[in-house]
This record gives C-alpha cells, sequence and structure tokens, in this order.
C-alpha cells in the first residue's frame, strides 16, 4: 500500500511471523516510539504463505479509527480463486455470511458489531489466512479529539448522555409545482416537499444525472448522530428499489459534497445540522450531500472535533452507500474556515474544496477581531485623546486597513464575543452567539468565576491546554486552576505603522494610538498593557492547524468572492490564503480566486477533480493537481473583464496588522522583538522628545517580521490529543481507500 507522505513519519519495523508471514497492511506497534501516549495497539494484516493468502482492505476509513461497531471491508483473492471456500471471521466467530461477491465484482462485507477497542478479522482460503485488527471507538466519541466538552445536553429522542440515537429516514420529492411550492412557503429551487412512499403523489419529475442517469426527483434524507452531534444526507432515492454499499442506486454518481458554516460559536449541547445540504443544483446531478452540527462554525468552532465529525460521517457514508469517487467541501464565510482548516489539518476529508467569503482560520481571524475592538474603544474615546490629536474617518481606515470604521464596527458588533468569556445568553452585552448554558453555570469573574468559560480558547482545552501557576491571576488563584492557555498577543506591535511611514497619520497620532491601545485581559475587559499569548499556546497553534499554515493544502481550491468593502467578508482574505500556499508549497498554481462571478463552481471543481481522478500516472499528486487544473479554470473576476484588470476593480484591503507591518501572510501571533531604529521610520523623521516618547512605548522593542513568529512551524496533520494536549501525529497510513478514487487518494 502506498504511504501518504502527508502524515507525519513514524513507522514499526516490519512484522515477521511464522511460515514467511509478512506485513500486508498496517502496523501501529510503535506507538509509544511516536511519542503518543496512547495505549500500544498492533494493527497488522499477516498473511500465512502470502502467495495464496487473500488480501483485506478496510474502505470505510483507516482500520485504527473505526466507530459505531461497523466497517465496509474487502478481500482480494489469487487469480482463479474460488470465493465459496472463503471463510471470514471476527474475534473466532464466523462472519462469513457478511461477505460474497458483489455485483460490482468485488468480495465485499459489512462488518457488523464489533467491540470497543481491537477487533481482530481473519480471512482463510485453501490453507492461507490474513489477520487484521480494527480499532473500534464509540459512535458518540471521542476518537482522537481528546476529552469531551462538558456540559452537553441531548436532543430529544437521544439514549445516552453521549447523545446516540437510531437513525431515521425521510423522503422529499422536487416540486415543478409553483403553487404546491407557494402553498408550502418555499422558492422553487428549494422547494422539496414531503413524499410518503405508500401514498406516493400523482407526478413526480424526473433529473437526469451527470453520469445520464434520468431517476424520480425523490430525494431520502438521514438523520442520526455521531460524536454528539447530529448529521443529515441527502441522495436520490427510488424507494421502491434496494441500495447496498457494493451496489448504489444509479441516482448516485459516487460524489459528495459537504454543506454547512457560518459565524463562530462555541454552543454546549448537540444540534440539528444545517439543512443547507437539501442543494438543488448538487442533488439534481446525482451528488450524496451532506452536514454536521459539528462541523457547523456557529455551533462549533472546535477545529479538532470538526475534523473528527467529518470523519465519522465521511465512515457512514462508505458503510451505508458505497466508496466515494470524491469529496466536495462548500460553505461560506466560517464555512470557508471550516474547509481550509480541514484541509489543511485533516487531509483526505475533502479533495477539492470550494469557500466562499474565505477566512484561512478562525484564531487569525480572531486576532482581527481583537485589534478593532481596542481601535473602536480608542477612536469613539476621543476625550482620552492627547491634546492636539484628532482623527478623520478615512485615517481611521488607513489604520484599520480597511476602506472604513464601519468594518471594525461590524466585528465588534457580530464577534468580539467570541473571545468573550461570559456567556451571550447569561450576559446581554455579550452578543448573538450563545454557547447554550444556564445563567446559573455560565462563568461571571464576581459571582460565578467556576463557572462554565465561553471564550473561544475555553472551548478547546484538550488542544491549548492550561494555563501555567506562574501565569494565574487573581481569579485562577483564588479557583486554585488555570483557564485555558489564549494564543492572543500584542506586544511589540506598531499598529498604524505603514500609514504613519506613508505621512497619512502624524506622529502624534502614531504615537497616541499606540500608547492607549492597550489590550483585553482574559475577561474580555480592557487593559493599558499589551496582552502577552500564554507561551504553550504559540506552537500548539501553528502545529495544530489553528493558524492556518497550508502545509498540507495541496489539493484544488476554487475561491469564491462577492466584493462588498463595506463589510466584513474582506476580500485580501483570499489572498491571504494564497500568501500562505506560496510560502508553504512556492506557489499557488492549486489555488483559483473568483470575484463577484457567477460561474458554476461546483461544475468547474468537478471537471478539475474528474481530471485528476483520469490521471493514473505515477505522477505525485501535487503536480497532478496542477497539470489537470482545466484551462477555464483560472483567476477572473467577471466573464467580460480581463484577468489583469480585476485588481483595479476590485482593490483588496489589509487588517490591522498588516497595515503594522506583518507580511500578508497575517499569521504571526506573536512576533520575535528588536532593537529600535529610527532609520526602519525613513522618511519620517522623529524629534528627540518623540523618539524618547517611542522607545518608552516598546521598551523591549518591536515586531521583526523578518523572523517568523514566535513558535511559528508547519501544520502536522491527524493529531491525536488523546494522550494530551498539543496532540501527537497518527501512525502514518494511507488515506481510507473507499474516500476517493485512486488519482486522489495521496493529498
Amino acid at each position: 500500500m502506498e504511504k501518504n507522505p502527508t502524515f507525519a513519519s513514524c513507522e514499526s519495523p516490519q512484522r515477521r511471523g511464522t511460515a514467511g508471514a509478512t506485513l500486508l497492511l498496517l502496523t501501529l506497534a510503535g506507538l509509544a516510539a511516536c511519542g503518543n501516549s496512547t495505549p500500544e495497539v498492533a494493527l497488522v494484516a499477516v498473511a500465512e504463505n502470502a502467495a495464496v493468502a487473500p488480501k483485506m482492505k478496510v474502505l470505510s476509513n483507516r482500520p485504527d479509527l473505526i466507530s459505531g461497531g461497523d466497517a465496509l471491508v474487502e478481500i482480494l483473492l489469487p487469480a482463479s480463486a474460488d470465493v465459496s471456500q472463503l471463510k471470514v471471521e471476527r474475534e473466532g466467530r464466523d462472519v462469513t455470511s457478511q461477505f460474497a461477491l458483489r455485483p460490482n465484482g468485488r468480495v465485499m462485507g459489512r462488518v457488523e458489531g464489533l467491540a470497543l477497542g481491537p477487533n481482530t478479522l481473519r480471512a482463510s482460503l485453501a490453507g492461507a489466512s490474513t489477520s487484521l485488527t480494527v480499532v473500534n471507538h464509540p459512535n458518540g466519541g471521542p476518537i482522537f479529539a481528546g476529552p469531551q466538552i462538558q456540559p452537553w445536553p441531548c436532543l430529544a429522542g437521544a439514549t445516552d448522555a453521549q447523545c446516540n440515537r437510531p437513525a431515521s429516514y425521510a423522503f422529499r420529492y422536487k416540486s415543478n409545482n409553483p403553487a404546491q411550492c407557494a402553498a408550502a412557503g418555499t422558492a422553487a429551487a428549494s422547494c422539496f416537499l414531503p413524499y410518503d412512499p405508500a401514498q406516493p403523489p400523482a407526478s413526480v419529475p424526473t433529473t437526469t444525472t451527470d453520469q445520464g442517469k434520468t431517476v424520480p426527483y425523490i430525494v431520502r434524507i438521514e438523520t442520526g448522530s455521531q460524536d454528539r452531534g447530529q448529521y443529515q444526507f441527502a441522495v436520490l432515492f427510488d424507494p421502491a428499489k434496494e441500495w447496498a454499499p457494493w451496489a448504489p442506486q444509479a441516482g448516485w454518481n459516487g460524489k459528495i459534497v459537504n454543506f454547512g458554516g457560518s459565524g463562530c460559536g462555541m454552543h454546549h449541547g448537540e444540534s440539528a445540522a444545517p439543512p443547507e445540504m437539501l442543494d438543488d443544483t448538487a442533488l439534481s446531478r446525482g451528488y450524496l450531500t451532506w452536514s454536521t452540527a459539528l462541523s457547523h462554525n456557529t455551533l462549533n468552532c472546535n477545529l479538532v472535533v470538526q475534523g473528527e465529525s467529518l470523519m465519522m460521517a465521511k465512515e457512514r457514508i462508505v458503510e451505508q452507500y458505497g466508496p466515494i469517487r470524491y469529496s466536495i467541501g462548500r460553505g461560506s464565510s466560517g464555512g470557508s474556515i471550516k474547509q481550509q482548516q480541514a484541509a489543511n489539518a485533516y487531509p483526505g476529508i475533502f479533495d477539492g474544496i470550494l469557500p466562499e467569503a474565505s477566512f484561512p482560520d478562525t484564531w487569525s481571524t480572531m486576532q482581527e477581531v481583537s485589534d478593532c475592538g481596542l481601535m473602536v474603544r480608542y477612536w469613539t474615546s476621543p476625550q482620552t485623546w492627547a491634546p492636539g490629536v484628532g482623527w478623520t474617518q478615512m485615517q481611521n481606515a488607513a489604520v484599520a486597513g480597511h476602506p472604513s470604521m464601519s468594518v471594525c464596527a461590524s466585528w465588534v458588533a457580530t464577534f468580539l464575543q467570541t473571545i468573550q468569556p461570559r456567556d451571550a445568553s447569561a450576559d446581554p452585552t455579550g452578543g448573538s452567539q450563545s454557547c447554550n448554558v444556564a445563567a446559573s453555570e455560565a462563568y461571571d469573574p464576581e459571582t460565578n468565576p467556576g463557572g462554565v468559560r465561553c471564550a473561544l480558547q475555553d472551548y478547546m482545552p484538550s488542544i491549548l491546554g492550561f494555563r501555567p501557576e506562574a501565569s494565574w491571576n487573581a481569579i485562577e488563584k483564588k479557583l486554585g486552576r488555570g483557564f485555558a492557555n489564549r494564543p492572543l498577543d500584542n506586544v511589540g506591535v506598531q499598529y498604524g505603522l505603514t500609514a504613519f511611514k506613508a505621512g497619512t497619520i502624524s506622529t502624534a497620532q502614531f504615537l497616541d494610538l499606540n500608547r492607549k491601545i492597550g489590550s483585553y485581559d482574559l475577561d474580555l475587559d480592557w487593559q493599558p498593557a499589551r496582552v502577552v499569548a500564554d507561551e504553550a499556546a504559540l506552537s500548539i497553534a501553528y502545529r495544530s492547524g489553528l493558524i492556518n499554515q497550508a502545509t498540507q493544502m495541496t489539493l484544488p481550491i476554487l475561491d469564491l468572492r462577492l466584493w462588498d468593502p463595506a463589510e466584513i467578508h474582506h476580500t485580501y482574505r483570499s489572498f491571504v490564503m494564497r500568501a500562505r500556499l506560496e510560502r508553504a508549497q512556492g506557489h499557488h498554481d492549486n489555488q483559483v480566486i473568483w470575484i463577484t462571478t457567477h460561474g458554476d463552481g461546483l461544475a468547474a471543481m468537478d471537471r478539475w477533480l474528474a481530471a485528476i481522478e483520469a490521471d493514473t500516472s505515477d505522477t505525485p499528486y501535487a503536480a497532478k493537481v496542477i497539470r489537470n487544473k482545466p484551462a477555464n479554470v483560472h483567476d477572473q473576476c467577471t466573464e467580460e473583464v480581463p484577468q489583469e484588470a480585476c485588481p483595479l476593480l476590485y482593490p483588496s484591503d489589509a487588517s490591522p496588522r498588516i497595515v503594522a507591518g506583518q507580511p500578508f501572510a497575517d499569521d504571526w501571533v506573536k512576533c520575535q522583538l528588536k532593537p529600535l531604529q529610527a532609520s526602519d521610520y525613513a522618511p519620517v523623521r522623529f524629534t528627540d522628545t518623540e523618539w524618547s516618547q517611542l522607545k518608552n512605548l516598546f521598551p523591549s522593542g518591536v515586531c521583526d517580521y523578518n523572523r517568523p513568529a514566535v513558535g511559528q512551524q508547519p501544520t502536522l496533520p491527524w493529531l491525536d490529543y488523546r494522550g494530551g494536549v498539543g496532540g501527537q501525529p497518527l501512525p502514518a497510513a494511507a488515506i481510507a481507500e473507499g474516500w476517493a478514487s485512486p488519482s486522489l487518494r495521496n493529498p
């Protein structure tokens, strides 16, 4: 099996047994040597008399990450073997009846009843046998995300505290009857009405898929719960016909599209999956569409839990519906964060992504939110300005990097609460995105200091860990424990530096702003001093992918943007992602940006992925992505405007940190410092008094953006947090073979 180079290399020595046994699939016996403190488990497929032994492979996920008690398994038999002589056992119990030569010409079976923990599967044929260990995890999780957040109430109908419930199914059909759609209160494009197989409507429209199959436009919706969150799948499904993972119905084209996103929240509790997956464009063409509540950024801004939820749902798709040709991510704003973070930290979840109104990640975006909060506070408090200092709207915008101050005001109004530890439902000033804890349980520094904290870092302590005793504030000392580490810092940041050097703001304004900007403490209360990041959080933020380093992002990216300079979805964020790609990959050839164009992004991505799928050469995956990009899929703003004119028509802006001198990658959490040098401010010249004031403002020095950020390092893919904060790479292994066609399986 080809090894996936995107996984950190940590392989065990090859195992050898009796009768020339050889390792065929995967060993995890070297976990401890990798620094992973999870229990040591050997997952091996060992063949006895390898020349004639069958081979086994798990299609639905990696063998060590299976969940829910079942797995789709394929058995490869030697040429001319008699399949009737095959015997398959699970922990010594005969499960041969679960396998057969299927209509697709493959020997496949869905092994059910897996016990929690390691399960040994053995396939025997003509005296030769192969064994494979499959590790099964609870359907309610966790798998690799570490200890789960509490409290966590379940939706009605859950059978246990992990929110488990039997899957349910419902049918809908696409109506083309305007009167029916109007009566149902839906637009024609989203008019999916209930369908009862026992009493079907008089007529049901048909749709022709992108594979040329004409089928009734009936959709089956599967709803269930995994990892303590709801998932939903929708696919063209004729209720009069059977469906098996080795014999899907003709309406499925073998491809899947994940929907959902927006916002950033820390919701405590099971939530319904977002309904965006009822998408006519995708379903009518034959895609299976899917969404999970835990990958919906408004509900769950925890990158690792998002990755776990997406993995578990993808496993179930393979087990219930069949192997996947390729998977496309789709979503706007927070949905773009979900896609780009997962593509970087959990490669293989998506084979191509369509981020809309995109942001590279949550944490670097939150840095801008914090800076905007500080700037808005300063600009709306003219009584605090030094004598003679005044600000115009144009100067405000120049310092923020935005077209107007209203953009920063929008950030403050909508998302400053994501770094607010008080629950929005308990504190009406906290914003609209509640973390869903009762007022009696919510943190309050005075009345309930031991309550549930709802800031972003508090939602992911399994990733970031807790503040050391030496850093505790008065509340932490009183509690006898630290709050979650926070990767937020503005020491040495010279706000407005570029605008100052350009002469847009004066020396007096530059000094006054930086003297009074201050920062936020752990309770989001303003403080005059700059904020110092918790040191342990810095390296974790980068290696985990919380700050997206684009290390694994070699997949096709089609970035879809609207251009609206007056609100928070800045065009420059797409180009920030491009800058990170160029730094990590040496190019951005796998990223295309469409600004304002109304082209069919899904169709364009499908052409791109289909071309890669058809490329069976030995060319490395990253090179295939570039070589197979369709000629008509390129940067553009409208169909009529040449590419080179787009930056003039739709100029990009920046962030407060970019204006402060940070490179366009915009991902320095904490900068390394350098001594003040007057030459760095040319052509501006300071008086002796002004220079003395500047030195007093930055006694330790100012940001040196010619050096990497403190703790900055490449993202490590597929980190496992069971052994503790910071995570350790899962052992090297190929991406599940049922997750994509061979040419797309090695990102």
